[in-house]
């Protein structure tokens, strides 16, 4: 058996490198059936089909063969011992008809939101009633906007199968009752089929930050003020909205409270910095993240977001431009002074 199915998949990739519908053999024999029937290919997702927005994951997909044979037609009626003997030989070779051979698997996305990394998997061969030993790994990444839903996939199947088997043979060994220089030719077909892979965008709170205002200046306490907005479809509770602060800055209050947020909704809380003296006038950028509570009374950690800052110049101190005033005015009083007196 499998000699003969090695056999089979010779002739599909002969009948593939041809670029035929199908692959008819040059050496004919008897046809004494003819079979109805051919695989029949679906697929089912392995492990889970929700993935959160922005996330590149692997898809596993598992293959199923529900092909079978529909019936049969007898071609010609066996006249001798030996006609019987090829008869039920090839009515042997007949139920290899359900068996997918040479598949090829390509998942296709006809949405711009999710893409599919991977390229195409290949399986040898699937018997009717058989799934695949390993599933098909594909590797999607889905974009970072894509609203929640179910995205359909497409996963498209091309495969050759065993269309039909003529037999021959030199005689039937009347001892033995085997047939002697047994001789088969198969006809392959090739086909094709598309199968929905459904993958599902999960929906939770997302969150962008929509405005900032404050001015930070080197060397002084600034306050700036910040604004969230819920971008997702699900509501949070208690929610806190935090920095990750580095030099030149320092915080101690880096932390402040949202509560509860629903979708669409925005909130604009405060923070207060201290930014060093010696810290460089330039544009900045401080992480922040929301800690918050979910439907499900989970626990999450929103995804950074930059807040973007600008750092003045520390303000110049007037003390010594003042010192040195006062000096030149008590000079020039001075001088003034004893000019007076002399005259005098």
């Amino acid at each position: 058996m499998k000699l003969m199915l090695a056999l089979c998949m010779i002739l599909a990739l002969m009948a593939s490198a041809q670029g035929e519908d199908n692959y008819i053999p040059s050496v004919s024999g008897e046809n004494f059936w003819t079979f109805h029937g051919s695989p029949d290919l679906t697929a089912a997702i392995g492990g889970t089909n929700e993935f959160d927005r922005g996330e590149t994951v692997t898809l596993y997909v598992d293959l199923i063969n529900y092909g079978r044979l529909m019936g049969f037609e007898k071609d010609k009626t066996p006249s001798s011992a030996e006609d019987m003997a090829l008869a039920d030989k090839e009515e042997d070779l007949e139920d290899a008809k359900t068996t997918a051979i040479g598949i090829k698997a390509t998942l296709v996305s006809p949405s711009n939101l999710i893409e599919v990394k991977s390229g195409d998997q290949v399986v040898e061969s699937l018997k009717a009633g058989d799934k695949t030993n390993e599933p098909l790994r594909f590797t999607i990444q889905i974009a970072s906007d894509a609203p929640a839903g179910e995205y359909p996939l497409q996963l498209r199947l091309q495969y050759d199968y065993q269309y039909n088997v003529e037999v021959d043979a030199n005689k039937l060994d009347s001892e033995t009752n085997k047939l002697v220089g047994l001789k088969t030719a198969f006809w392959y077909q090739k086909d094709n089929q598309t199968v929905t892979v459904p993958v599902v965008v999960k929906r939770k709170a997302d969150f962008v930050i929509t405005a900032v205002e404050g001015e930070m200046q080197a060397g002084k306490k600034n306050e700036i003020l910040v604004t969230y907005k819920n971008i997702g479809e699900d509501a949070i509770e208690d929610g806190i909205a935090r920095l990750s602060i580095f030099k030149p800055f320092s915080s101690t209050d880096d932390q402040a409270f949202i509560g509860n947020l629903g979708p669409g909704e925005e909130i604009t809380v405060r923070f207060k910095l201290d930014v060093d003296s010696d810290a460089t006038p330039k544009p900045y950028s401080i992480n922040s993240e929301i800690k918050y509570t979910d439907l499900r009374g989970d626990t999450v950690i929103s995804e950074s977001m930059k807040i973007p800052v600008t750092v003045a110049a520390a303000a110049q101190s007037m003390f010594f431009p003042m010192v040195i005033a006062l000096a030149v005015i008590l000079i020039g009083g001075g001088y003034l002074y004893q000019r007076r007196r002399k005259k005098s």
